[in-house]
């Protein structure tokens, strides 16, 4: 089965998504997440330019080979561009595969390893009560856990606290906006928040909490140091990891779980994290990370030294990332949680899927491949529209770390 076409699609039904979708000889096709937010065009130009000449008469099933072809005869490796390219074409190849083969992709994985995927959702506010209320909501709405994060007095544009309801995408204008960051206030207020949500909701819920790399490693220490009496279930990217020991100064001060890695692109850039410990979820994902290949190597590496995944499972990534991940997700023998938030009506029209949502658990389906399609001609409907992630500042005008 060869390779005949390949072509990249970019959509924006409510924000920008990168789908690469590969054809075959044999009337087959399969499609792969290329996003890479607020650097849609950089991914897009570099599989139209550099991967999809050299993937025409290609043998599709080849999954392996065509992966080291891209990463090995590339010369520059590694980066966020690179990698998220050669995950399209790895997704789109492994989605042919299950559709061949009559099976979701997960089964050609080694099958099930559970019956469901756990994920958690974003709960979010302007201020503690409101983050409450919302973590409520979401128990109502059968989630088994919940990220909660929430405005911080006297900081302007706190991450994760969504400008609207149910749907957080903070890439919103066409230039940065820039935010404010003040480390004093948020290590003064976000135990509160865990506090009252303890003392609201009870100790059965898992809650998590996204720290975004905003700390040094001994603000991190001491905030996952208070937040101890509140047993969250993970403190994410709690200080920026290109420092991979700089997780040993936290790991040395407190017991609060550490999960990292949403923006790593390949092993090499948590093999240390992994191999001392220093972490206990390693949120790769399968778009930025070089598709079900490369993670699956990640995952097996983190197995052997008791650290479970957490996938990255944002906005950012479309719904043909979502189905893939959750394939993934439901194979993979180390799962520990899937990161879990809603697409808009818009989106999840465009991209038509297989996979549910039931009493916090999800499901990728039983259709062959991914179990995700995209509808070209209603795509089409919903032109690219340039968006970029904000970017932060202490109080005094130096920039930090959004």
């Amino acid at each position: 089965m060869k390779i005949t076409n390949a072509r990249v699609i970019i959509t924006c039904p409510g924000r920008n998504f990168v789908t690469l979708k590969i054809e075959t000889d044999e009337g087959l096709y399969g499609i792969g997440d290329a996003t890479l937010n607020g650097r849609e065009k950089s991914v897009a130009a570099y599989l139209e330019d550099h991967v999809i000449p050299v993937l025409i008469g290609r043998e599709a099933s080849r999954i392996e080979d065509i992966w080291q072809y891209l990463y090995r005869g590339a010369y520059w490796r590694r980066g966020p561009v690179t990698m998220s390219a050669i995950a399209a074409v790895d997704t789109a190849l492994w989605d042919i595969k299950g559709k061949a083969a009559g099976m979701p992709v997960y089964q050609l994985l080694g099958g099930a390893s559970r019956d469901g995927v756990m994920v958690y959702g974003h709960a979010n506010g302007n201020d503690i009560d409101h983050t409450v209320d919302e973590v409520g909501r979401y128990m109502e709405m059968g989630y088994k856990a919940v990220r909660a994060q929430c405005g911080i007095p006297g900081v302007k544009g706190t991450y994760g606290v969504a400008k609207g309801t149910m749907y957080y995408e903070p890439a919103d204008s066409a230039l940065p906006e820039e935010t404010v960051w003040n480390t004093t206030a948020y290590l003064n207020h976000v135990p509160k928040l865990f506090e009252k949500l303890r003392g609201v909701h009870g100790p059965d819920i898992e809650l998590l909490h996204d720290v975004h790399h905003r700390l040094t490693p001994i603000e991190a220490a001491r905030l996952g140091q208070s937040l101890e009496p509140y047993r969250l279930f993970w403190m994410e990217d709690a200080t920026p990891a290109e420092n991979q020991e700089s997780f040993r100064l936290i790991r040395q001060h407190t017991v609060t779980p550490l999960a990292v890695g949403e923006v790593f692109n390949t092993i090499h850039d948590c093999r240390e994290l992994i191999q001392n410990q220093l972490i206990d979820y390693i949120r790769t994902t399968i778009v930025h990370a070089g598709g079900i290949t490369h993670l699956r190597r990640i995952a097996d590496l983190a197995a052997l030294y008791h650290v479970r995944t957490g996938s990255h499972g944002a906005t950012d990534l479309s719904p043909v990332c979502m189905g893939a991940a959750l394939n993934f997700d439901l194979w993979v023998p180390n799962f520990g949680i899937q990161e879990y938030m809603r697409h808009t009506p818009e989106t999840d029209d465009v991209f038509p899927h297989a996979y549910t949502f039931e009493n916090g658990y999800m499901h990728p389906g039983n259709r062959p491949g991914i179990g995700v399609d995209i509808d070209e001609g209603l795509a089409a409907k919903y032109p690219y529209n340039s968006k970029q992630l904000p970017v932060a500042r202490l109080n005094d005008g130096t920039l930090w770390n959004w």
